[in-house]
């Protein structure tokens, strides 16, 4: 392999460049800004290392699929998006958001960081791997899209309509950041779950004046009360059954909080707070944050918020609330349980909206890829990676994964800084070289791991 890391410095210039070219391209989903643009430089590219692509349309944006080699034992896939956020409040950006420019070892560009750098540092270590043995000791299989930054609502309808495609046995995922002052590097084996929903409550026809509110409910109340059923000021989850399918996290899952970087202090004063929920530390703190469900109201709105006084009895009041699930909960059967709970509480004339849904997913630690990923990312970074068994947040992996249980790992090229969703979003050039080395040494030892 000190082949392939030569032939990465010597032609790191040459990915950069390449990097800056897919940072110029706009791709915004959420506007439908170049995304047919970017699909095909996506598509070109992938067919300029000799994969054999194809663009597959969905009901929304094209997902670009490749894939190099047949012969092999053992195939490894690559999932990864070429759509990026909107790059507003552009005034907020002290560079141009497409204009890619490099300032003290840092290039900045909307989708540099979420997601076409991790995305590249794939495709140049695969192009790194190839000029200079040939042939990788893997098939090699591309699954891009073009919708993940508005939810990746098509990429089940490619699931279901290419099982072959998927057919693989090991996925690294998207990408990634490095832990705290670009420490220790990020690997993460699974994501928590996802319900979202909105609860709606109706009172009378029209707001009225609130000397109504002796006589007339108010559904502002209501919905205070029906939420106050929901959860305890202990932070205990009170929906009926919620917790009946949880499957609790296993020794090993508890052995690798260890391997989880969490620094409290930091972390409070960042955020601007004096303890965490019920005043948890270490073990308990990390446990909670990463294997245990959560219940957050997102936002609540009725009646009158403006300037000076209104006395208004509201006729209307909503609120949406996400419901982060761990391994076990499925996101549908939730909803359920919510409705139930309401109803058997009298609660009926509250509405229960399913907005979205994602079940979690959490990967065979001793699987070949996690093998393969925990090791290069030592040998790389010359320090072992904080080990994110279950990350708190929530990605596609449980419906793309999930179905077939196919291992997958996510790391990338983020930093703690790299302003992801936010204007001057960036990351380290450095990083972006160590990751086209990381994914080279990751196909090597996966090539090579049962």
């Amino acid at each position: 392999m000190e082949k392939v890391i030569k032939y990465i410095e010597e032609h790191q210039q040459e990915y950069i460049e390449l990097l800056k070219k897919f940072c110029s391209q706009p791709s915004v989903s959420a506007q439908n800004w170049g995304i047919q643009e970017m699909a095909q430089l996506v598509r070109d590219t992938l067919d300029g290392l000799g994969v054999n692509t194809e663009r597959l349309e969905t009901d929304g944006y094209p997902i670009i699929y490749g894939e190099l080699g047949n012969n092999k034992k053992k195939t490894l896939t690559f999932y990864n998006h070429y759509d990026v956020q909107p790059p507003e409040p552009l005034e907020k950006w002290k560079t141009e958001p497409f204009t890619p420019t490099i300032i003290d070892g840092r290039i900045y560009a909307r989708g540099v960081a979420d997601n076409k750098g991790s995305f590249l540092s794939r495709v140049c270590a695969v192009d790194a791997y190839k000029k200079v043995y040939g042939e990788l000791p893997v098939n090699i299989k591309f699954i891009t899209e073009g919708e993940e930054e508005v939810g990746s609502v098509h990429l089940d309808e490619f699931r279901i309509k290419y099982p072959e495609k998927l057919a693989t046995n090991g996925i690294v995922w998207e990408g990634g950041s490095k832990d705290i002052n670009r420490g220790p590097l990020q690997i993460t084996l699974g994501f928590k779950g996802l319900c979202y929903i909105e609860l709606r409550c109706r009172g009378a026809k029209k707001d009225l004046h609130s000397m109504n509110a002796a006589v007339v409910v108010n559904p502002a109340w209501r919905l205070i009360w029906a939420l106050s059923t929901m959860k305890n000021e202990k932070d205990v989850i009170t929906i009926d059954g919620f917790y009946d399918d949880v499957i609790k996290p296993t020794k090993e899952d508890m052995h690798y909080l260890d391997c989880f970087n969490y620094d409290e202090e930091r972390i409070k004063n960042s955020v601007g707070i004096n303890s965490f929920i019920n005043d948890l530390k270490g073990i308990d703190l990390k446990e909670k944050y990463l294997y245990q469900s959560t219940c957050n109201i997102a936002g609540f709105e009725s009646g009158y918020t403006g300037e000076g006084a209104k006395t208004v009895l509201p006729s209307y009041a909503f609120c949406k609330i996400d419901l982060r699930l761990v391994e076990g909960q499925d996101a549908e059967k939730t909803v359920e349980l919510i409705r139930k709970h309401l109803d058997k509480r009298g609660f009926t004339d509250i509405e229960v909206i399913m907005l979205s849904g994602k079940n979690s997913y959490r990967t065979d630690a001793n699987s070949a890829i996690v093998k393969a990923s925990l090791e290069s990312a030592e040998e790389i970074y010359g320090m072992k990676p904080s080990v994110y068994r279950n990350d708190p947040g929530t990605t596609s992996m449980g419906t793309f994964c999930g179905p077939t249980g196919i291992p997958a790992v996510s790391f990338g090229i983020d930093h703690e800084e790299s302003n992801i969703h936010a204007p001057n979003e960036n990351i380290y050039l450095e990083d972006y070289i160590n990751g086209i080395k990381m994914t080279a040494l990751v196909i090597n030892k996966f090539s090579i791991y049962e």
